[in-house]
């Protein structure tokens, strides 16, 4: 048994698959196992069972082991038909040798072809890498360059500027030392000048050097510049001083170069500081002398016919307080709070004194400070654009200027008004000073809010104290002594409603506490007094007529000029309405009191169901139903006629009437639905009742019509 694969002294590791192993096999020397030197390290046994389990499994040795095939046998028929497939293939080459040399030589010229292309390959990949990295150089470089450029141009930039503000152009320094300040080219070459200086300050607190060329030319410059600015500024100042000069003209001149003072209080402020105190030192004098001047000329054309401490509202009406018939009424005087009066144009005294012209007080009030509200907007916002100052330096500057002339005002005031007793006047002024304050709010101009106040200060006190002395007046009033009883309405009470009427419709617009308390209390008096004089009346009839005639009266003058829903109108409707009513009672009485008597009787005791206790009065109820139909007619005629002659209010004595009359229709018809109860439904004399449509058609011919 021999197996194949082993030769040359080793086992074979290729598995005899196919027949070319077989070949192999068999030209390797047989090799019996006995021929196996076991003991030496080549061989393995386990690699031996190995290949043998490996070879028994290949199908050809299966086959031979099957069949019974002698391996040697079949192993040289193997090498046999080796030999002959080798010979064959041996021809086959030489036919194709000269192919398989051109094959050759191609294979030859392709390696050689293709090693170049590698050549070529491995250079263009070292070129590329060679480019990739000058590519990044490049690019490293280009970052370097454009940080450089900036860098550069930064510096260029900035050099540029150093250099055109360290240049002094020749046509700076011609213009600035030859040319008029008013010539626009020095207003521009002005503000050059200023840009080099606070340029040439920068550069000195950075140490450059380059500044000290040119720090003198700048300083010449600027000295001569300062010099020109500060002449011009104090011409214009001086120029204000002159007789009959409208200052508002320069001075509107002035706010064209204001930049003039900006440049002074940069670089020379101790010129800047000399023209600010020469301007406030020239204007505080002119406004001085001019509203002083101002002020007592209109003083010369003020009424000179004024209340005084006399002429009160209690006091008996003289003469000499009749003249004066101003004192309690506002008439025409309150036009002065009108807008087209209270911005109208200012009085001028020299004018008014030609034409012989007189005004009351709050009217030369009005003017006089319209003039000063007007001039001291004017100087605030003149002050705070040309001096460049706001908010408390503002006020500050204001007041340096204004202050003397302000303090002249309100010392002329209070001596006015130590000896003033007009209090429509004194009321006027302090509506004339709210509304001139609201002006000043709208304006934006807070200047003369202190001044307001001073004047408030002095003028409300005023008008109060007044208020009280008429109060007291009033309410010391002995009626004895104001001369013969009349129902009329009394004079004293004319007063009060005037001067309350003037007082409410004033007050309107800016309602006080304080003034309304005041009214309140004079009201109270003046109810007071003519309650106290209609006591002085014997009888009710006269009191009630001359009640009604007063609080129709009053009512009547608040109602042209005060709110219907106000106090003082609806407090006179209450008492007119209730003295109204109290007489028509007192007027029916007489003609027609036994049926009203008859009637509340009756009503008060059918509430009670007793009325029953007058089913024996048959007597007294015809005597009533025959007098009323006899002479209701003529009754209703005399009372008529008495009520026109008894008020003076023509009105007011219709709508009495009228109410009377109504009042007696109602009575009447009382009277018919008592008599239509069962207890007097048997009456006979039921009959002869007047029809109560009748009655009223009756009673309409006698309303009187007018």
């Amino acid at each position: 048994f021999i197996l194949p694969g082993y030769f040359h002294g080793g086992p074979s590791r290729l598995p005899m698959h196919r027949a070319q192993d077989l070949s192999g096999c068999a030209a390797a020397p047989a090799l019996n196992l006995g021929d196996l030197d076991l003991t030496t390290d080549e061989f393995i046994l386990d690699e031996v069972d190995i290949h043998i389990q490996a070879n028994l499994e290949d199908d050809l040795v299966k086959e031979a082991l099957r069949t019974g095939v002698d391996l040697r046998q079949y192993s040289k028929q193997v090498e046999t038909e080796l030999q002959r497939i080798e010979q064959a293939s041996i021809k086959d080459y030489i036919k194709e040798s000269q192919n398989i040399a051109s094959l050759h030589n191609q294979i030859t010229a392709c390696d050689s072809i293709l090693e170049r292309m590698e050549g070529m390959l491995s250079s263009f990949q070292s070129d590329l890498s060679s480019i990739s990295s000058e590519i990044q150089t490049l690019q490293q470089q280009s970052v370097s360059m454009n940080l450089r450029l900036k860098n550069r141009q930064a510096v260029r930039s900035q050099l540029s500027q150093l250099v055109d503000e360290l240049v002094v152009p020749s046509t700076m320094i011609s213009v600035i030392l030859d040319s008029p300040v008013t010539e626009q080219e020095f207003l521009e070459q002005l503000h050059e000048l200023n840009s080099k200086i606070n340029y040439a300050k920068e550069l000195s607190f950075r140490e450059t050097l380059a500044c000290s060329d040119i720090q003198d030319i700048v300083d010449r410059l600027k000295i001569k510049a300062v010099s020109k600015i500060r002449e011009f500024i104090l011409q214009k100042i001086y120029s204000f001083r002159k007789p009959m000069t409208n200052y508002q003209i320069p001075q509107n001149t002035l706010l064209k170069y204001r930049f003039f003072y900006q440049f002074l209080l940069a670089n020379e402020r101790t010129v800047a500081k000399e023209i600010r105190d020469e301007y406030v030192d020239t204007m505080s004098k002119i406004y001085f002398s001019y509203f002083k001047s101002y002020s007592s000329r209109l003083l010369k054309v003020q009424y000179e016919d004024v209340a005084d401490k006399d002429d009160l509202m209690g006091v008996e009406d003289t003469p000499s307080l009749k003249s004066r018939n101003t004192i309690f009424t506002l008439g025409q005087r309150g036009a002065v709070l009108s807008p087209a009066e209270l911005e109208g144009p200012i009085l001028i005294p020299h004018t008014a004194q030609r034409g012989d012209s007189r005004y009351p007080y709050e009217t030369l009030f009005r003017s006089q400070h319209y003039a000063l509200l007007d001039n001291g907007c004017r100087e605030f916002l003149f002050l705070s654009d040309f001096f460049m100052v706001a908010g408390n330096s503002a006020l500050d500057l204001f007041n340096s200027i204004m202050g003397k002339t302000l303090s002249m005002f309100l010392k002329n005031l209070s001596t006015y008004l130590s000896d003033c007793y007009d209090s429509i006047a004194v009321f006027l002024c302090i509506h004339i000073i709210l509304r001139f304050r609201a002006i000043t709010v709208k304006r934006n101009i807070p200047a003369l809010d202190k001044y307001w106040e001073g004047v408030l200060e002095l003028l409300w006190p005023r008008f109060e104290l007044i208020l009280e002395m008429n109060i007291q007046s009033i309410r010391n009033t002995d009626p004895q002594k104001l001369g013969v009883l009349d129902t009329r309405p009394h004079y004293i009470t004319r007063r009060y409603a005037e001067f309350s009427s003037a007082v409410v419709s004033i007050n309107q617009t800016f309602p006080n506490e304080r003034t309304n308390a005041l009214l309140g209390q004079l009201q109270v008096e003046v109810e007071n007094f003519v309650l106290k004089m209609a006591a002085e009346f014997p009888s009710r009839r006269d009191q009630l007529i001359f009640l009604i005639n007063n609080y129709d009266m009053m009512l009547g003058v608040l109602m042209e000029r005060a709110a219907d829903d106000s106090k003082e109108v609806e407090g006179f409707q209450q008492l007119l309405l209730a003295r109204t009513q109290e007489f028509i009672e007192e007027i029916l009485s007489p003609p027609f009191g036994g049926m009203i008597a008859f009637v509340k009787e009756s009503e008060a005791l059918m509430e009670k169901g007793q009325l029953d206790k007058l089913r024996n009065d048959e007597a007294r109820i015809t005597q009533l139903v025959r007098g009323f139909s006899s002479s209701w007619k003529q009754s209703v005629e005399a009372l008529s006629q008495d009520v026109m002659r008894s008020f003076t209010n023509f009105k007011n004595g219709t709508s009495i009437i009228q109410g009377a009359l109504t009042q007696l229709i109602q009575y009447y018809h009382g009277f018919h639905k008592v008599l239509s109860q069962p207890t007097f439904r048997s009456l006979a004399v039921r009959s002869e009742l007047i029809n109560l449509h009748h009655l009223m058609v009756e009673v309409k011919k006698h309303k009187p019509n007018f």
